[in-house]
C-alpha cells in the first residue's frame, strides 16, 4: 500500500498563499505521476510538468483532468524552453 502523501493538503496551501496561480504559466520539475499537479492545474493558465520516468508520465496524462496541463520526458538541468516561458517553477517532489 502506498503511503499517503500529504494528507492535510499542506503543500497546496503553502503554494496557494506563496504563489498567484490564476493566470499563470507553471513548469513543475519532477512532476512524477502528477498527483501533485492535478491538485492545483485548474487554478492556472497552463502548466507543464516535466519528469525523466516515462512510466510515472503515463500514469499523469491518464489522470489529467485539464486539457491546458503538459507532461514531457525531461530532467531539470536540461530543459528546452526559452528564457521567461514560465511565471512559476515547482520542484518540491524534486528535491
Amino acid at each position: 500500500m502506498k503511503p499517503l502523501r500529504d494528507p492535510e493538503g499542506a503543500e497546496l496551501n503553502h503554494l496557494v498563499a506563496a504563489c498567484k496561480l490564476s493566470g499563470s504559466t507553471v513548469l513543475e520539475i519532477g512532476c512524477g505521476d502528477g498527483a501533485f499537479t492535478r491538485q492545483y492545474e485548474k487554478m492556472t493558465h497552463r502548466v507543464i510538468g516535466i519528469d525523466p520516468v516515462t512510466s510515472e508520465l503515463k500514469i499523469a496524462r491518464r489522470k489529467a483532468r485539464s486539457s491546458k496541463t503538459f507532461y514531457l520526458q525531461g530532467q531539470g538541468e536540461q530543459m528546452p524552453f526559452p528564457s521567461q516561458t514560465f511565471d512559476i517553477a515547482i520542484f518540491a517532489s524534486s528535491l
